[in-house]
């Protein structure tokens, strides 16, 4: 994914942005017209989601890692280190596939999270994970090496535990049901709002 900027936001950015917005308000299903999109401009095939998998894992990573800044308490301290390790070996990976398939691995956008305290972490945290799911599963169809897809499928699930961990943790169901549901615009606006830069 090439790294071209738009007014001060790098067009992964923009295009993980747009990802996350979409898949958290209508869910999974809707976020593959914009996986396509991401894949269209980049020439699409394996690499190309690879790339918007390993922007989505740059997010992740460096959330957790900012987030280690904030004095976090009890469990969520432990978790934040473990799943922001967990994170960077998705990087690692995916940028190694990505070498070897014989592709440019993406570079890292710049993320602004808002993150002052414990509470903006609790709640951006449980966001971030389900969107990732999502997007993974929006993107899976597509993907077309059995290998990268049993990778993929490898790291979604360490996403959705991540999430359910997160979600039981603050006092919510693991699981938003037997599918994910939507959510409204206002919703995923605060959601995302966060990640915006000026």
């Amino acid at each position: 994914m090439e790294n071209i900027e738009i007014q001060g936001i790098s067009r992964g950015a923009f295009l993980v942005r747009g990802a996350l917005a979409t898949g958290a308000a209508l869910g999974a299903a809707s976020v593959t017209p914009w996986v396509t999109r991401a894949i269209a401009q980049d020439g699409g095939g394996d690499v190309a989601i690879l790339n918007f998998a390993l922007t989505l894992e740059y997010l992740e990573a460096d959330f957790y890692r900012q987030a280690g800044k904030l004095s976090l308490r009890g469990r969520y301290r432990s978790l934040a280190r473990d799943f922001g390790a967990h994170e960077q070996e998705h990087v690692d990976a995916i940028r190694a596939t990505i070498l070897q398939l014989g592709g440019k691995p993406a570079k890292k956008p710049t993320f602004a999270f808002g993150l002052k305290g414990q509470a903006d972490f609790e709640k951006l945290a449980v966001t971030l994970e389900d969107t990732g799911v999502s997007a993974y599963n929006g993107a899976a169809p597509m993907i077309e090496s059995k290998e990268v897809l049993a990778a993929a499928g490898s790291i979604v699930q360490v996403e959705a535990r991540h999430a359910a961990a997160l979600r039981f943790l603050g006092g919510m169901q693991p699981t938003r049901g037997a599918f994910d549901r939507t959510l409204s615009k206002g919703a995923v606006l605060r959601a995302v709002k966060p990640l915006i830069q000026a």
